[in-house]
């Protein structure tokens, strides 16, 4: 029962998270994909909270710029 539970909930989670990105501008999904991309290479390099915090917000700023 928890499993199909927890698959449930995931399954919602990963369709709600696509569906609000259906109407995104090119800039904004690049800013996004920045944060993402950045916050996994603070974490990776620094592992802690900070230095993910520091990475998705230098990845989200380059993000940003690109056109």
């Amino acid at each position: 029962m928890k499993s199909s539970m927890k698959t449930l909930v995931l399954v919602a989670t990963i369709a709600a998270s696509l569906s609000a990105c259906a109407d995104m501008t090119p800039a904004q999904r690049n800013t996004a994909a920045g944060v993402v991309v950045g916050g996994v290479a603070g974490n990776l390099l620094g592992k802690d909270t900070g230095a993910t915090l520091g990475g998705a917000a230098l990845g989200g700023v380059i993000g940003s710029q690109i056109k």
